[in-house]
């Protein structure tokens, strides 16, 4: 359905949308295609971010139904399709509240000011005098109002966003701050929601792709005959691109695996032990400096108590549940592609680079997968599906299997991280020097699977990498009269990068706040003390206090009676200008086996003003639960020429029975803007767990995952 459809069926009339708001000096936004009002007074809202679980639409329609005066219900959302929603976005970042919401609010505050004025002279009345409640302009006296589908519905408000239109004061919320159910949740817990895996087209094929057995192996032989006895099956072949298309899924499944093909030896060196090392004397660009004031080395030299230490965190996928599927249908000219890409309007950007396309010629519309905080696979399957539907001049469904989406999806990168500090004769910080070096290329976006195979040109603008790996969140949020704070990046890595949940954030903090706690240790001095003294900030003092409260803290030095059962804490600040985040853990490690046991988490939490309680409660439960499994078994693992950790048995992740009690406060601040929660709780959960773990046995696990394996040979060497 067209977008002139859609508004059609609901008695609405199709605007431009062409617009990218917040772009620099980009002409302000029309109205028109964020909103649209019905006769019936129901409201359609437009947008090009998309809900990949974090339930941003919900908060969406309570900030548009707050500054509109209308209950929640009678808002409906239209999500990432380049066809009818205006492009203000993609998803990614946390940005889906402070700036998609952003939008939103101004979007909704011009249409409130400006139905105001048509019900000034429907009522013959000030506009001053008036208010709007319950989808109804009316005087804010009491009497007689006019139902805003009367005034506008159906029709255009032919004006621009102002993003000066005055917006409702916190202090009169009625709806942003109260728990409003999401509406997707019912269909998918009962199994009726459409994800993208589900979703059918008439005439479609399915797909499957034969991938080499080794990375930049090239393509020699097919034996096409290999697979007559499986009926109805196409094999399509595009240079060192092989795929095949049949009517039934399973007989693509048989094809793809009884296909015979020969390849070439790969060309990739993939580094298989050693890693650590491997990174800190890989060639690279030059180190830069971020944060430098005072004199570290000076200071460092002239400690009372010089400390240094390395960190390391590994690549890791982003192992969707699901793997990645795209269905695309190309046609003469154009293609339509479903897929669940958090950003449709930069895919379709892509695929019309890469397949030769008028950009205006590919719609993307957004479809629910099974979620990836990040960049999957979701890209490449797009793409895998466009060759093949553009082969075969059908339809197509592309599926990728499990080991697919382990194996070749882009990966999260893996830090070395490099930490000195120093504390004066009383046991205060006096120093501080942070490095990261991790590699920078190549990411997702330059180099997708399929049009590289055959040989298409697959280069895009940059997905984020280049020159020196992000250094937010390196630095300690803690005062420190020396700093020094640089970056190097590698050039060659194994594989390709992309971002996943809190990017380089979480290695960055896991570091930053594991040292802070040696440095606490050597002092002598309780963990929460000592990072009390640093802090000035009230918001930071108060989720620090109050994780630390939630957990009972009783302040004494770490590590304890070394009796297995330990405490640690973590805090920080997002991107060291976003949320403020503290969290706290009880474990108990067992020195026979190694296993980790985490009993209990608490989490105090400021994100500014709060939208849907509820809705943050549950990101940052997932935040943490998410990291907790990263943090304790997720490793992506190479030999020679690919990655091995191509199911649930060599990549696990945290089962059930391994999730602890989670406890969370939500600090509410209405004077303060929202900020995103689908990252900020990942960054602490690492360090707090080695810090209790360190507390319970004395031993510091710097490299993650902490496995079984790793924790009995740290216990073993003290």
């Amino acid at each position: 359905m067209t977008r002139r459809e859609l508004l059609q069926a609901g008695g609405a009339m199709i605007v431009s949308f062409a617009w990218r708001a917040g772009a620099q000096n980009a002409p302000a936004a029309d109205l028109d295609s964020f909103l649209a009002i019905h006769p019936d007074g129901k409201v359609t809202l437009f947008t090009s971010h998309v809900d990949v679980g974090t339930g941003i639409l919900t908060a969406y329609r309570q900030i548009t139904a707050e500054e509109l005066g209308i209950p929640v219900a009678l808002i409906t959302v239209v999500e990432g399709d380049t066809a009818t929603t205006p492009d203000h976005g993609g998803t990614g970042g946390s940005s889906g509240v402070p700036r998609g919401g952003a939008d939103i609010r101004r979007v909704a505050a011009t249409a409130r000011r400006a139905l105001l004025e048509m019900g000034a002279k429907q009522l013959n009345r000030p506009a001053g005098e008036l208010t709007i409640a319950n989808a109804e302009v009316r005087p804010a006296s009491g009497g007689e109002g006019v139902a805003i589908g009367t005034l506008i519905g159906g029709k255009r408000f032919e004006m621009k966003v102002d993003p000066a239109a005055p917006l409702k004061n916190p202090a009169q919320y009625t709806v942003v701050g109260k728990a409003v159910p999401r509406t997707d949740l019912a269909g998918k817990a009962t199994g009726r929601h459409v994800f993208v895996q589900d979703f059918t087209l008439p005439g479609m094929l399915h797909g499957r792709v034969i991938r080499p057995p080794a990375v930049g192996a090239r393509l020699l032989t097919v034996d096409e005959n290999s697979i007559h006895a499986i009926p109805d099956v196409r094999v399509v072949r595009i240079e060192n691109f092989l795929g095949v298309v049949a009517k039934d899924e399973w007989a693509a499944i048989r094809a793809a695996r009884e296909l015979k093909a020969t390849w070439s030896e790969g060309d990739a060196t993939f580094v298989t032990v050693g890693l650590e090392a491997a990174m800190a004397a890989a060639p690279g660009g030059k180190e830069q400096i971020a944060l430098e004031r005072g004199d570290t080395a000076a200071a460092i030299s002239a400690a009372a108590k010089p400390l240094s230490a390395k960190y390391y965190w590994p690549f890791h996928g982003h192992t969707s549940l699901a793997p990645s599927c795209a269905v695309a249908d190309v046609k003469e000219g154009g293609a339509t592609i479903w897929s669940s890409t958090q950003g449709t309007f930069g895919l379709r950007s892509l695929i019309a680079q890469i397949f030769g396309m008028p950009r205006e010629k590919v719609r993307v519309v957004y479809l629910d997968g099974s979620g990836s905080y990040g960049s999957n696979g979701a890209y490449d399957a797009a793409a895998d599906a466009v060759l093949l539907s553009r082969a075969v001049s059908q339809p197509v469904r592309l599926q990728w299997m499990r080991q697919d989406e382990h194996g070749w999806d882009p990966k999260g990168p893996a830090q070395l991280l490099e930490m000195r500090g120093a504390l004066d004769s009383d046991g205060k910080l006096t120093a501080f020097e942070s490095r990261v070096i991790a590699p920078t290329g190549p990411q997702w976006t330059e180099a997708l699977l399929g049009p590289t195979a055959a040989g298409l040109r697959a280069e895009a603008p940059r997905g984020g990498g280049g020159g020196a790996p992000t250094t937010q969140n390196l630095d300690p949020p803690y005062a420190v009269a020396n700093l020094r704070v640089s970056a190097r990046g590698v050039n060659q890595t194994p594989i390709r990068l992309s971002n996943l949940r809190a990017p380089l954030k979480i290695g960055n903090t896991f570091a930053v706040e594991s040292f802070v706690d040696e440095l606490a240790a050597a002092a002598g001095v309780d963990a929460v003390a000592f990072r009390r003294r640093g802090l000035t900030d009230p918001r930071a003092l108060a989720v620090l206090n109050r994780a630390a409260a939630m957990m009972d803290w009783q302040p004494r030095p770490s590590p304890g009676p070394r009796n297995g059962s330990g405490r640690g804490i973590a805090y920080m600040r997002y991107k060291q200008a976003e949320n403020y985040v503290a969290i706290a853990m009880d474990v108990t490690v067992d020195s026979a086996t190694g296993k980790i046991t985490v009993r209990r988490i608490t989490c105090a939490h400021d994100c500014g003003l709060i939208i849907n309680p509820d809705g943050l409660l549950n990101q940052v439960e997932g935040n943490i639960l998410h990291t907790l499994s990263r943090t304790l078994h997720e490793e992506i693992q190479f030999n020679g020429s690919r990655v091995t950790t191509v199911d649930w048995a060599s990549y696990p992740i945290l089962r059930f029975p391994e999730v602890p009690p989670v406890e969370v406060a939500l600090i509410d601040r209405p004077d303060q803007p929202s900020y995103g929660a689908g990252e900020a709780a990942c960054a602490p959960v690492a360090a707090a767990l080695g810090n209790a773990v360190f507390d319970a046995t004395g031993v510091r696990l710097r490299s993650v995952p902490f496995t079984q394996a790793k924790v009995k040979e740290a216990l073993a060497k003290g």
